[in-house]
């Protein structure tokens, strides 16, 4: 007997992979569509999903890692995840990903865009084929904002604070400008944030920061959050000058710099 092909859909609580959903949503119903809950993520996150949840017409399930972040922290010796060391994303979101699949065979829908120049993860377990509806059907990021804006779900929430992704609150990729509205917008979450720096860096050795060399005790003082924003206005000003003016929801900085755009966690952010 032949064994059936299960279609999912991997949510990360970002507006690709939410308007890669509502693409197929017709043109595969019988799409599963998981979130793997770090629960480690923003109000705003859920929101988003539970909306988008009504659009589909079907329930996102929701993944849990055997053990949770706070475990695995212990387990590195307190040694929080950076983009060198990005033991969050294996154990929090791939493991999950993969325990689900299970060893059936699996098409895995990654919301990769025609205009970008990155792949999303790949999985070396062989019942799992990735493929990218996006980059297949020529969609732009044009496509996504005209996709979300059509069937009224729009931008997640946590962009009308000036945060670029989704992903845990305290992800390492962010900038430090998301640092600092994080810390205006969430002072709770900014200072869980900043006890896992002190759990990081009461024993000896290489410290440990989420802003590259800049402990959060320092980001957040007053006169440094200003020249943060300042920077930030500055840059932002220059672009406009330049004709290359972005968004900061259109720009993915590099948190180790007050400027700049790199990448993150394709399964976390999309």
């Amino acid at each position: 007997m032949t064994e059936v092909t299960r279609h999912i859909l991997s949510l990360s609580g970002g507006k690709d992979s939410a308007a890669l959903a509502i693409y197929m949503r017709d043109r595969i119903p019988e799409m599963e569509y998981i979130f793997h809950d770090t629960d480690k993520e923003l109000p705003e996150t859920y929101d988003y999903l539970h909306r988008l949840e009504a659009i589909l017409g079907k329930p996102i399930t929701k993944t849990t890692a055997e053990q949770n972040f706070d475990h695995w922290l212990t387990v590195f010796g307190g040694m929080i995840p950076s983009n060198h060391r990005r033991w969050c994303t294996k154990l929090l979101k791939l493991k999950p990903f993969e325990k689900y699949v299970g060893d059936s065979p699996v098409i895995n829908y990654v919301a990769i865009r025609a205009d970008e120049k990155r792949e999303g993860y790949i999985s070396h377990k062989p019942n799992i084929t990735t493929v990218y509806p996006f980059k297949e059907d020529g969609l732009v990021k044009a496509d996504v904002f005209r996709i979300l804006e059509e069937s009224g779900l729009g931008l997640p929430r946590y962009t009308d604070w000036g945060r670029t992704r989704s992903g845990c609150f305290f992800c390492f990729y962010q900038q430090k400008i998301e640092w600092v509205r994080l810390k205006e917008t969430y002072p709770d979450k900014f200072e869980e944030a900043k006890a896992y720096e002190y759990v990081a860096n009461k024993g000896e050795g290489e410290p440990f920061y989420w802003c590259g060399d800049e402990p959060l005790v320092e980001l957040e003082k007053p006169d440094r959050m200003e020249e943060i924003k300042r920077k930030w206005a500055e840059r932002e000003e220059k672009l406009r000058k330049n004709g290359k003016k972005k968004k900061l929801i259109n720009i993915f900085g590099d948190a180790n710099e007050d400027e700049g755009d790199t990448g993150g966690c394709l399964i976390c952010q999309l």
